[in-house]
Formats: structure tokens, sequence, C-alpha cells
């Protein structure tokens, strides 16, 4: 078995990031850091999976989606896909990507503070085929 532990970010504001992860993922949880002026970091997440926050040390870096090498979003299963996008209008967030109808899950794209692209996707079904299933269209 393989899945993703942790995904490491080099970040601007690591409190605001705090903030979207935690209104995002309200499982999210601080799970060790540094408080370090030179070099903080933060750990956030759940038992399973957390997101490593480094504090930039330079300006603006990767534009998701302008066909440079790099992470165009990250994406996370969730249980509750609409009520997660009231979480993050009602806190001010932006979306990314307009919403989309499949018979098996529920995708939605939400950008952080810092200008990333953040998928969460609610499974319908059980049935791998059908979760995995990209003939049918997401829009």
């Amino acid at each position: 078995m393989t899945k993703l532990e942790h995904a490491n970010m080099a970040v601007r504001d690591i409190d605001g990031m705090i903030r979207f992860l935690q209104t995002a993922c309200p499982d999210f949880r601080i799970r060790g850091g540094s408080d370090n002026p030179k070099d903080r970091w933060v750990h956030v997440g759940n038992d399973d999976a957390y997101i490593a926050l480094n504090q930039a040390k330079a300006g603006k870096g990767w534009e998701p989606y302008t066909g440079k090498a790099g992470v165009n979003h990250l994406g996370f299963e969730v249980d509750d896909a609409k009520a997660l996008r009231t979480r993050l209008l009602a806190a001010g967030y932006r979306e990314s990507t307009v919403a989309n109808a499949h018979p098996h899950r529920i995708r939605i794209y939400f950008y952080d503070p810092e200008g990333n692209d953040w998928e969460f996707v609610q499974y319908l079904s059980d049935d791998p085929t059908q979760r995995n299933d990209y003939e049918l269209p997401d829009r």
C-alpha cells in the first residue's frame, strides 16, 4: 500500500495557511513546529497526513496552470464537499473552478491565501470503477 503522508510547502504567511487548512479540514491540528524566526515551520494535519509549512525566504514563485513545471494542485478526499465549500466561502476564500457534476463524485476547488489551488473530492460510491470513471464528464 502507498499513501501520501505529507506535502511540504514554502509559504509567505504560515498563519494564513493554517487558517485555510483548518477551515477546509476541521480535523487538522498543529502537530509540531518551530517558531524560530530564522527558520519557522509548522506541521498541520491529522494522525494520518499533514502539510509541512515552511517560511518562504523569497517572494512569489510558482503559479499553477501556467504550463511551467510544478504542482498545479493538491487533492484531498473529504466526507462532505458541500459543507467544506460552505465553510470556505463563509471564511472569504475564493473558488478556482466552477462546481461540476458527476454521478460518483463531487469535486470542488479553492485558492488558498498564497494563490495555490486545492481540490477536495467526495466520492459517492465505494466501487473503484465508478470512483475512477473518467469517461463521464465532470462538467
